[in-house]
């Protein structure tokens, strides 16, 4: 375990249970290296790293494909996301953090470089959040592409499923709903999520970030429940994440490997860690 607040462990260890050819992490944030990408300090300051340094983790866990989600540091067109998509021999996609407006002045650049979603957050210093849900809504469902929702904390679902069980588009809420170890499983905006997956096919959960939502810390044994719920209400509509290179992180950050070999034990058979980390980002982000 690297006693880290910024930043990732540079020595990932392989996980002792290997993941299925394919597998794919679908929460990563690319910044720099800030010689060729310099950061504007007023929007972040991500850690300096470079696509090497993540192509490196992924090729020692035996992860094949990622997403990439667009760093709120770099505002815009995401130019290191950009970048490492077109270097990634299609292994790699992105998801967009951009207004409406410049989402569709910069359509064909996104298109054509591997882009496949929208990020609204309430927890990023972001004016792009769920109240301009309706002004994406139009260009998403020409283009099919999903919807990442990223709260800032888990009572905020029970406003909001209502409005995504409406919805036509695909729709993923980010990072286990941010429901934290303090809470309990009953909390009503977790099983709003719970009540998405089994009662929609077009809403999705992304496992990722455990370690930060903990409240006890490594192992993150607050945490297990949560995750075994998601698994056991909709295998066939979750994906896995690795928050890498962990990002602004308020404790100490894991080895990666350590967390993946957490998302295989929980999913506990190689049908549903086929599930979550092969079939369903393929289905959703345009993966062969």
């Amino acid at each position: 375990m690297a006693n880290l607040i910024h930043g990732p462990d540079r020595q990932p260890i392989p996980p002792i249970n290997p993941p299925p050819r394919c597998a794919c992490d679908c929460h990563a944030h690319l910044y720099g290296p800030f010689s060729l990408f310099p950061i504007d300090p007023a929007k972040g300051d991500g850690p300096d790293t470079s696509f090497e340094d993540y192509r490196a983790m992924l090729d020692v866990l035996g992860i094949d494909r990622a997403v990439l989600v667009q760093a709120r540091d770099y505002g815009g067109i995401d130019p290191v996301t950009l970048d490492a998509i077109a270097r990634s021999g299609g292994r790699c996609r992105g998801i967009a953090m951009l207004s409406p407006e410049a989402l569709d002045d910069n359509l064909d650049i996104l298109i054509e470089g591997g882009f496949r979603g929208i990020r609204l957050s309430t927890f990023s210093k972001s004016m792009f959040g769920p109240q301009m849900l309706d002004l994406y809504l139009p260009r998403l469902r020409e283009l099919g592409w999903i919807i990442l929702f990223h709260l800032r904390n888990i009572d905020e679902m029970i406003e909001l499923a209502p409005r995504l069980r409406a919805l036509d588009v695909p729709v993923m809420i980010d990072h286990l709903g941010r429901i934290d170890g303090s809470q309990p499983l009953d909390h009503p905006g977790f099983q709003a999520l719970l009540d998405l997956l089994r009662e929609t096919d077009h809403c999705w959960a992304k496992i990722c970030s455990w370690y930060r939502l903990s409240k006890l810390g490594t192992p993150y044994d607050d945490m297990a429940p949560f995750a075994r719920a998601l698994i056991e209400t909709r295998p066939d509509r979750l994906v896995w994440g690795s928050n890498w290179p962990h990002p602004n992180s308020p404790v100490a950050i894991p080895n990666d490997g350590f967390l993946l070999d957490q998302l295989m034990g929980w999913a506990g058979d190689d049908a549903t860690r086929q599930k979550i980390l092969v079939d369903n980002p393929a289905t959703l982000f345009g993966f062969d």
